[in-house]
């Protein structure tokens, strides 16, 4: 191709303003990414996560209005790329924060069922942690993507630049989602941990009881056995109402964080 090609020419000239726009779009679906259910789980390595978040933002980008002109000073390009990495970041700890009501939920329900023991932590989940919580843990990515939840999520993202457009740093009001996200997902977390946890009430109502009355007997080695047996049983029983409830709540919180 000839360079004194006019077209050459004006493709070179607006190639400077072209990779701004992506890389401004970039940060802030990399921010988010870090973080959205489905998305930004430890499990994928980085090498998974930068494609896809680069392919999101070479999707994104056309269909985004105006894009600032490139500054010439290299503090105003940083200002920019933190403003766009903080609001995908925010976007994406709201999601995470909803979403982690699941695994809190297994890690209550675990304890209640005695599948836990704070005296006796796991060797490769470490002190508190249980293998019901880390199983949910588990099971949030697959139920994003099975259950299309990441379609509201790729919608607040495009819905994120009518609310934060770009060259705008991200409000103070904002930020005051945070705590009603935090208290919607704790709110969550009792809910889908209630039965066990009132199993587990009356359960150590009546080792108490038991206790009373047969003192001589160690009641916490001869009851954990039937302990551990009745929480499975009400786990396998419960497990589709708990995962369904789940998923209908992030239904709805998804699509009120895409506007919808």
């Amino acid at each position: 191709m000839n360079p004194a090609d006019p077209a050459l020419a004006a493709f070179l000239a607006h190639l400077p303003q072209g990779v701004f726009a992506l890389l401004l779009v970039f940060a802030r679906v990399a921010g988010a990414v870090m973080l959205l259910p489905g998305f930004g789980e430890q499990q994928l390595p980085a090498m998974v996560r930068l494609p896809i978040a680069l392919a999101l933002a070479v999707l994104l980008a056309p269909v985004l209005g105006p894009m600032p002109k490139l500054p010439a000073a290299p503090l105003d390009l940083a200002r920019l790329l933190a403003a766009e990495t903080a609001t995908g970041l925010w976007l994406g700890f709201l999601a995470r924060t909803l979403a982690l009501a699941l695994p809190a939920a297994g890690s209550l329900a675990a304890g209640a069922l005695g599948l836990a023991n704070v005296l006796q932590p796991d060797s490769e989940l470490g002190p508190g942690a249980s293998a019901l919580a880390a199983g949910l843990q588990r099971a949030v990515p697959a139920l994003v993507l099975a259950a299309n939840l990441h379609v509201p999520l790729l919608e607040a993202l495009r819905g994120s630049y009518n609310l934060v457009p770009i060259d705008h740093v991200l409000p103070a009001a904002s930020l005051g989602t945070v705590l009603p996200a935090v208290a919607a997902a704790f709110a969550l977390t009792l809910r889908l941990a209630a039965p066990f946890l009132f199993a587990g009430l009356a359960w150590s109502a009546v080792l108490g009881l038991a206790a009373r009355l047969v003192p001589r007997l160690q009641i916490y080695f001869a009851a954990l056995p039937g302990q551990v047996l009745a929480g499975l049983l009400l786990l396998a029983g419960l497990a589709p109402l708990m995962l369904g409830l789940w998923t209908h709540a992030m239904a709805h919180a998804f699509a009120l964080l895409a506007g919808q």
